[in-house]
């Protein structure tokens, strides 16, 4: 049984691996273009926040499981097949950017408005106020949604399983619920339980770390960006 779960944990990893990193690509925008275009935003304007508010929640309400087959014309064509660790990754990505896309949109509103506004007035556009303010200070939030999306994509990975997907889940369906091979079973279970532990401590443990370090209330970056340099008592005597 070991190398055939050795093999299982590597298509797990290699499939959320990948998903996280396309889900983070496409859905960082997406939630700051959310922000942006919503009523006081830099970029407001109502329609397409409308539009792309629905579209996000349409593509979060459907069930994975449906997603995956609705997709599979589509996986044919960007992959080439429908089964395999591959094929899985497109609509475990599709699944999670809107899904990562609200997460960052919850985090970047949590952002002070001041800030914006200091850089607005310094003479700051718009993609300076993202680079430089709202990114930078709803980091650790981001590390704590991107931990929350790979441990639902973990969830996901197993159900892709079900459609020949491999991985854990393939494992658990063929051996543990088709051969009636419980005890197998309950290994990947603990194995995917495992696997969920360490991820959510590293992220907590990274999210908790940035904030410490000067995220989101951290005095050291707000002053680097928004104040100038105080002279110091010496300077002004030197000065008078």
């Amino acid at each position: 049984m070991q190398p055939l779960l050795v093999q299982a944990c590597g298509d797990t990893l290699y499939m959320v691996g990948w998903s996280t990193l396309i889900a983070v690509a496409g859905g960082l925008p997406l939630g700051i273009l959310l922000v942006l275009t919503d009523r006081g935003g830099l970029l407001r304007n109502v329609v397409a926040n409308k539009v792309i508010g629905q579209i996000v929640n349409i593509a979060r309400s459907m069930p994975f499981i449906i997603l995956m087959v609705a997709l599979m014309t589509f996986t044919r064509w960007i992959t080439g097949t429908t089964i395999g660790r591959e094929a899985a990754i497109v609509p475990l990505a599709i699944g999670a950017i809107p899904f990562f896309a609200r997460l960052v949109e919850a985090a970047v509103r949590e952002v002070d408005g001041g800030l914006v506004e200091a850089v607005q007035s310094m003479g700051g556009n718009t993609w300076t106020v993202v680079r430089k303010v709202l990114v930078p200070e709803s980091l650790p939030s981001l590390i704590a949604g991107t931990t929350t999306t790979i441990v639902a994509l973990i969830g996901y990975s197993a159900m892709a399983g079900t459609v020949g997907a491999g991985g854990l889940g393939d494992i658990a369906i063929r051996y543990g619920y088709q051969r009636f091979e419980t005890e197998l079973m309950w290994i990947t279970v603990a194995i995917l339980a495992v696997v969920i532990s360490v991820m959510q401590f590293a992220g907590d443990y990274a999210a908790r770390s940035l904030h410490r370090r000067g995220g989101r209330s951290g005095p050291a970056p707000r002053l680097r960006l928004l104040k100038a340099k105080e002279p110091a008592p010496a300077d002004v005597r030197k000065a008078a």
